[in-house]
């Protein structure tokens, strides 16, 4: 099976999670998955998906069997087929929404938010199905090396491809160039321009000060 765009996971993942905690509307109408995957809360990162990237989505799921469209009713609706699709089984289908919908988590973490997917009995049973997607070929899911600070490991799912490992230097966690995004490359050019403005505007400053004064400046 091929990766998963982001918005195809995201899409999924909302599915998935949407058959447990609201049955009753689920399948879901094309205003109710778009809602729940532009969700301000439970999601990482934050998404604002149209509709037609949504429909865009959903024919994605489809052609690898993992969505369908349910007709019938005067309102197109869509349902999963995560588990068959993903030949996994649905306590392993919980916890990859979970990783699909809110990003990379401890095992202690997934538990808690997978309460209302699936009610995993101990972190170890968790564990457990974590370590099973991971051996699975080609692998579902991947333990992180943990992090300065942290007292657990936490686990991403790979369905869009490798996930960036973070690099420790110095005692500090630091990221691949390719981790930065482009606002944040953006607005730390941002505020080099305004530091190199502000030092301009300082030397100016004291060259000013220094001619009043009749002394001079070492040049730069």
């Amino acid at each position: 099976m091929r990766e998963l765009t982001p918005l195809e996971a995201r899409v999924l993942g909302v599915l998935v999670e949407k058959q447990h905690t609201v049955p009753d509307t689920y399948p879901l109408s094309l205003n109710s998955l778009v809602a729940g995957c532009n969700q301000k809360t439970a999601r990482q990162p934050v998404m604002e998906a149209a509709d037609a990237d949504v429909l865009a989505a959903v024919d994605g799921l489809k052609s690898l069997s993992l969505a369908n469209e349910v007709t019938g009713s005067r309102v197109v609706r869509f349902e999963h087929n995560a588990a068959r699709g993903l030949g996994v089984p649905s306590q392993s289908a919980a916890l990859l929404a979970v990783l699909m919908l809110r990003g990379p988590q401890t095992a202690a973490e997934l538990r808690l938010n997978c309460e209302r997917l699936h009610r995993f009995a101990d972190i170890s049973s968790v564990e457990a199905f974590l370590d099973e997607l991971a051996e699975k070929q080609p692998a579902k899911v991947v333990k992180l090396a943990r992090a300065p600070g942290e007292r657990e490991s936490r686990w991403a799912h790979l369905l869009c491809g490798e996930v960036l490992q973070p690099v420790h230097v110095a005692g500090a966690t630091a990221l691949s160039a390719d981790a930065v995004s482009a606002g944040e490359l953006a607005a730390l050019k941002a505020e080099q321009a305004r530091l190199a403005a502000e030092v301009a505007e300082l030397r100016a400053l004291v060259e000013r000060l220094a001619r009043e004064l009749g002394v001079s400046v070492p040049s730069a």
